[in-house]
């Protein structure tokens, strides 16, 4: 068979493709077919920003690996902005609702998604939540996001800053395994600083190593359980 046509002659050096016969060379057309998988997500957080934007309110999308303290973090600053701003939150697990229930145990008012075997909040999810919270004028919205160093990454909720939050213990390379999070975020805070003495781990080669995915990010070096650093992120976050 002529592997050009298939018109069943011989595919040799001595078949020409100027035999004489009856039979159409008809090709395949091809179609592409693009969409953007991201679109309905991108327009729920166009109007989640739109919304906050009317309350004059800002949102915080607090996005790290599991165990890296961002609830111990959250309690830390929501403890040092209480009385300065309306606040509220948003948890986000795949199961239990034992992040807000600690958020609610400080008095503050707090909605638990949680996503069952998803590994990340859409903006869907997010817009409903704060549909159901009823924000006051000005409020300082948090969102603890699923943590996941992967998925969350690629899901804008309608947030105005996200804040990656990596401890000491996890190591200097993470914000090189995991760049996406880090070019994507605004702000990183460097959590359980007062474990370094007893961690094989540098904060500047961790800044070192975030400023290779994103020269831009703004630093903070904290401890949520000592209270250290917590004040100066609190401050610079109201200055958002």
């Amino acid at each position: 068979m002529c592997t050009t046509c298939g018109c069943g002659q011989p595919d040799n050096h001595d078949h020409h493709h100027d035999h004489h016969h009856d039979h159409d060379h008809h090709q395949p057309t091809r179609v592409t077919l693009e969409a953007d998988i991201l679109g309905e997500n991108n327009r729920h957080a166009a109007f989640n920003r739109g919304y906050l934007a009317a309350k004059g309110a800002k949102a915080f999308n607090i996005v790290s690996s599991p165990g890296s303290g961002k609830t111990s973090l959250l309690e830390a600053l929501l403890r040092e902005l209480q009385g300065q701003k309306p606040l509220a939150v948003i948890e986000g697990d795949q199961q239990t609702t034992n992040d807000a229930d600690r958020i609610k145990a400080l008095g503050i008012d707090a909605i638990q998604i949680n996503t069952a075997n998803g590994c990340h909040l859409d903006a869907h999810m997010v817009g409903h939540a704060i549909q159901d919270l009823n924000l006051a004028e000005g409020t300082m919205l948090f969102i603890e996001n699923v943590g996941n160093l992967v998925c969350p990454a690629a899901f804008d909720l309608g947030e105005n800053k996200r804040i990656v939050v990596i401890s000491v213990t996890e190591g200097d390379d993470k914000p090189l395994k995991y760049p996406y999070m880090f070019a994507g975020s605004q702000i990183c805070v460097i959590n359980k600083v007062d474990l370094l003495p007893y961690v094989d781990s540098d904060i500047e080669r961790i800044k070192e190593n975030a400023r290779k995915v994103n020269p831009s990010l703004r630093f903070f070096e904290v401890s949520a359980t000592k209270g250290t650093g917590i004040p100066e992120l609190a401050a610079a976050l109201i200055s958002e």
